[in-house]
């Protein structure tokens, strides 16, 4: 029974599915489920009350037991007003998602976006020592980063510090849907396969990776493409912000220690070739999400407490 312990809820909105959490005061997990998440406001606020109210049946509390609530989702999240806009993805533009949530629940609830939620619960996990910085960077279906600077959340001065998916690095490549051309996600990113190894499979970049591991010239040059690209991210984080490590997460880091190997590998002939990175030591900075860690659930219940110190 965990309904006496002090408890924090949060809650990771994706596209398809919803994780929820309750926290103790340390971080550790009490209890955590899992939701389809409904598309349009309406439904997006059902699938945040339930969550909240099926974790407090686990827990044997009441929703006014949990001592904060903290959300995390996609699109463009003003954190002082929650307020949503642009998450395409959930059918939302405009919706005043903290509000809401607050009047149904009856409690404040804190809302951040979906990357920044997820480098604070990695790390809380990962990360021993609270100066250090981290860089956590999301490989879905786009790309982009979270920074946590010295134990602490940065968003930049208009919340757009991570989106490095949009920083162009091919003047001839394909048009990206921020209206730019040849940007870093479009070669490095979930999306980036499926766009370059057409497949019937549910899953375009294990289908890529294991066709790589057979032997299929093709695979192996659109892989080979992918993980420079993804190393070439490692290399503009740590050059930009000089952190002490690069998190890979989101959906694509489930291709686990094969992914981190292969961008290692890349990184070290880099450095061989450069004595400047290899001074950097790009490669020794690298760090894999563990599959079964709910980073963004996490993440979103701490945040729910207060900006911004992580730990």
């Amino acid at each position: 029974m965990t309904g006496f312990a002090p408890l924090r809820v949060g809650i990771d909105i994706g596209g398809t599915k919803t994780d929820a959490v309750a926290i103790h005061a340390d971080g550790r997990i009490a209890q955590q489920l899992r939701l389809p998440t409904g598309f349009g406001p309406a439904a997006v606020l059902e699938t945040a009350v339930t969550a909240v109210t099926q974790l407090a049946a686990l827990c044997e509390t009441t929703i006014e037991g949990f001592t904060s609530i903290g959300i995390g989702i996609p699109g463009a999240v003003d954190n002082g007003t929650g307020r949503v806009t642009h998450a395409v993805n959930l059918g939302l533009d405009g919706l005043d998602l903290g509000a809401e949530l607050s009047a149904r629940l009856g409690r404040p609830v804190r809302i951040e976006n979906d990357v920044n939620a997820a480098a604070i619960g990695a790390f809380h996990l990962l990360e021993k020592d609270p100066s250090h910085s981290m860089a956590y960077l999301n490989l879905g279906t786009g790309l982009a980063a979270g920074l946590v600077l010295g134990g602490e959340l940065w968003r930049g001065s208009r919340g757009t510090a991570g989106e490095i998916g949009h920083i162009p690095v091919d003047p001839n490549g394909p048009e990206c849907p921020c209206g730019q051309r040849g940007c870093l996600e479009m070669v490095a990113s979930g999306s980036a396969i499926a766009r370059q190894w057409p497949t019937d499979d549910a899953r375009p970049a294990r289908a890529l990776f294991a066709a790589a591991a057979s032997g299929d010239p093709r695979a192996m040059e659109v892989k080979r493409r992918f993980v420079e690209n993804v190393a070439a991210a490692v290399r503009v984080l740590v050059l930009t912000v000089d952190v002490d490590s690069v998190v890979i997460g989101g959906g694509l880091s489930s291709l686990g220690r094969s992914l981190l190997h292969d961008i290692v590998v890349v990184l070290e002939g880099w450095e061989h070739d450069s004595p400047f990175l290899a001074s950097i030591e790009l490669s020794r900075r690298m760090q894999l999400v563990p599959a079964d860690f709910p980073a963004a659930a996490v993440g979103a219940a701490l945040v729910g407490v207060a900006p911004e110190r992580v730990g």
